[in-house]
């Protein structure tokens, strides 16, 4: 095949920049920093979104929607979560031709906003637990922007939740944390990610606890794929979401929120892409399975719409190329781009045998199969290129962490890939220094890989690298 992309391993941002161009997932927007989602890109996070929505409704969580303009006063009842956003935030002074009495922040997160409704709609215990989420556009001033990685303004779903006890609220943030992030990224896209609790440095403004999903590109460094926080009462206080308990006493409510975004397009991309464009998880894939006809006549366009029949009735989501009119390389390159997963064409040389050629983009095969074969040939493929991508991808990411002692060597070995290294030997001083270095700690675990209850716990592991 012709060489389309830059080689990630000549210059993987380029090659990055240039899959997304070329596979017709994205463009850049008028105002910088912003992006216009194309329908090849919008078809997979749609399919992303709808996924995820059902995990989390599956929690009892409710979808709703609040504005994205919030007045200014508002971020300033929580100071820290004010401080941390600041440098981000897009503030409107003038609309309808005046200047405004109170300026007003466009969205950057909207713990703020929903608290002061969460406030008004909470009256009793029996109000709680308050379990909502909404997807949404958000607007972070971005210096440095990337398309799906750091944009200006990006989509994501953000949960905010209420709750009578903080036992309570630490134990959905878990949930949304295990059950619906950690299993969303390794069984839909196929990635496998090291959950982790962050340091107090690398904090959500405002939270007393944040949980993290971090995954490693094709390039060594770490992407946060999503988050989940405990806020403790610190945003009840500010916003008065308080409740009259079962005992008559009035009690301030304990408060989670989470989120993931479109940055899990950009993660995507990174960890299953390669020289030839992007490769879609089946599971994922919104085509599955693209039926080509190489060239039209002798019954080959009849046999080729039969499997697409025979396909779709077998649960595939199947699409039907019959551009006989334009060249069958550029079909097959643009499909290879767009990664779908699956490629079966048909010509007449195939038919005269019997057959179809199965391409399967995952690991590169091309195979003959007798027609009345090819459903189930196609079906197994897509399960075992599923499997095949995810064991890819952590084994790729074994190979590059390695087990280090000491705050120098792992600061080396993030030049690569990821350092474990003991907590104990980087602490706050030391994570200071790494940051000074563009590199950071990534998250906290225990040995055996399971969640800290608390960052002072003794002997806890800490991933350390570079990250987007």
């Amino acid at each position: 095949m012709a060489r389309v992309l830059t080689p990630r391993a000549e210059d993987f941002p380029r090659w990055y920049q240039d899959l997304i161009a070329k596979a017709q997932l994205a463009d850049n927007g008028p105002v910088r920093g912003t992006m216009v989602i194309r329908p090849v890109g919008w078809a997979i996070w749609e399919r992303m979104q709808a996924d995820m929505d059902l995990r989390i409704k599956e929690l009892g969580v409710q979808n709703a929607y609040f504005p994205m303009f919030i007045p200014e006063s508002y971020l300033r009842r929580e100071a820290e979560h004010v401080e941390g956003f600041s440098p981000e935030l897009a503030v409107v002074t003038h609309a309808g031709g005046k200047q405004l009495a109170e300026p007003l922040v466009v969205r950057p997160t909207s713990e703020t906003v929903i608290g002061e409704f969460m406030a008004k709609w909470v009256d009793s215990y029996r109000d709680l637990p308050l379990l909502l989420n909404q997807w949404a556009n958000v607007v972070r001033w971005e210096l440095r922007p990337r398309t799906f990685l750091r944009t200006t303004e990006f989509l994501w779903q953000e949960g905010h939740t209420a709750h009578a006890t903080e036992a309570d609220a630490r134990e959905h943030a878990r949930d949304v944390h295990k059950n619906v992030y950690e299993s969303f990224m390794t069984d839909l896209l196929a990635i496998p990610v090291v959950p982790g609790r962050k340091t107090r440095g690398e904090r959500f403004a405002g939270a007393t606890n944040t949980m993290t999903v971090e995954a490693m590109m094709g390039d060594g460094k770490a992407l946060q794929m999503g988050t989940s926080h405990e806020l403790g009462q610190n945003f009840a206080k500010a916003f008065d979401i308080s409740y009259s308990s079962a005992e008559r006493t009035v009690e301030h409510a304990w408060t989670t929120s989470w989120g993931t975004s479109t940055r899990m397009v950009g993660g995507l991309i990174m960890v299953h892409g390669d020289d030839n464009g992007l490769r879609l998880p089946p599971r994922l894939a919104p085509i599955q399975v693209q039926i080509m006809v190489v060239k039209a006549g002798e019954g080959v366009t009849e046999a080729a719409t039969q499997l697409r029949d025979d396909l779709k009735a077998a649960g595939v989501r199947v699409k039907l190329d019959d551009r006989a009119d334009i060249p069958f390389g550029r079909r097959a390159v643009d499909a290879e781009l767009q990664g779908i997963p699956i490629r079966v064409e048909v010509g007449p040389r195939d038919l005269a045998n019997g057959n179809a050629v199965v391409a399967r983009r995952i690991d590169g095969s091309k195979s003959p199969i007798a027609l009345a074969e090819v459903t189930n040939a196609v079906v197994a493929a897509l399960k075992a290129d599923q499997q095949r991508l995810y064991d890819d991808a952590l084994a790729f990411r074994e190979e590059r962490t390695v087990d280090v002692k000491t705050l120098g060597e792992a600061i080396e070995a993030a030049q690569t890939g990821w350092a474990r290294v003991p907590w104990s030997a980087v602490g706050e001083a030391g994570e200071k220094e790494a940051n000074g270095k563009a590199i950071t700690v990534r998250c906290l675990t225990r040995p055996d890989g399971s969640m800290p209850e608390s960052d002072e716990e003794p002997d806890l592991i800490a991933y350390v690298g570079r990250s987007y």
